[in-house]
């Protein structure tokens, strides 16, 4: 597990996804190294697509014990999820702290309940912990996270790194079927009005300036 403090209050850990195997890396889609965030908020712990090492794992305690102190210092946690696919670790944490919530958009309820008993389901333009605004990412109950504070965009599925430090867009065969990638673009294009400084991703290396342009290459 490796552990960044990208900005005061805003740290990034990565790990093996568990259920990743070789195929999953095929034709443009991920690595088995994924990305988590967790960010200190006026309204307390804000936590972004946790994944937590597995029991066997000699980063268990260590993980645990680390948040423990997070928990303690700045109270319950809230888990975003991005898309069901990134409920991970969410469970685990809602089960552990007293208080703590789970929020999924609400188009993917269902998809998400057979992975985690969230508490929450919100709608675009809902207020989220942490003061994110979510963002409809155009796949099924997917949303961008998005923090006017800190002018960070979170991504799941949608947005993904490249080998370079950029940001590429997912790949073809992860799209609705009835739309072509080109169109798919257009359809994001109200991301740039955003003044994005960094690119958040869960699949790939973050964007820590030039989140804009990194994005708007991205959708051209």
């Amino acid at each position: 597990m490796d552990v960044d403090e990208l900005r005061p209050g805003l740290w990034r850990w990565t790990l093996p996804h568990p259920d990743w195997t070789p195929e999953e890396a095929e034709d443009g889609g991920w690595e088995q190294i994924v990305a988590s965030y967790s960010l200190e908020t006026a309204d307390g712990l804000v936590l972004a697509d946790p994944l937590a090492p597995e029991p066997d794992s000699p980063e268990h305690e260590r993980f645990w014990s680390a948040l423990d102190r997070d928990v303690e210092r700045a109270g319950p946690p809230a888990v975003l999820i991005t898309v069901f696919w990134h409920a991970r670790s969410a469970g685990p944490i809602l089960e552990r702290y007293e208080g703590a919530s789970v929020w999924v958009h609400e188009r993917a309820g269902a998809a998400a309940r057979e992975r985690v008993a969230y508490t929450d389901a919100f709608q675009i333009g809902d207020p989220l912990p942490g003061g994110f605004e979510a963002l409809d990412a155009r796949r099924f109950g997917e949303v961008l996270l998005w923090s006017p504070e800190h002018r960070a965009l979170v991504a799941g599925d949608v947005l993904l790194g490249t080998p370079d430090g950029g940001v590429r867009m997912c790949p073809p065969s992860w799209l609705p079927e009835d739309v072509e990638p080109a169109e798919f673009r257009r359809s994001l294009q109200p991301l740039l009005e955003l003044p994005i400084e960094l690119v958040l991703l869960t699949h790939g290396e973050p964007v820590l300036a030039g989140g804009r342009e990194a994005v708007a290459r991205a959708l051209a």
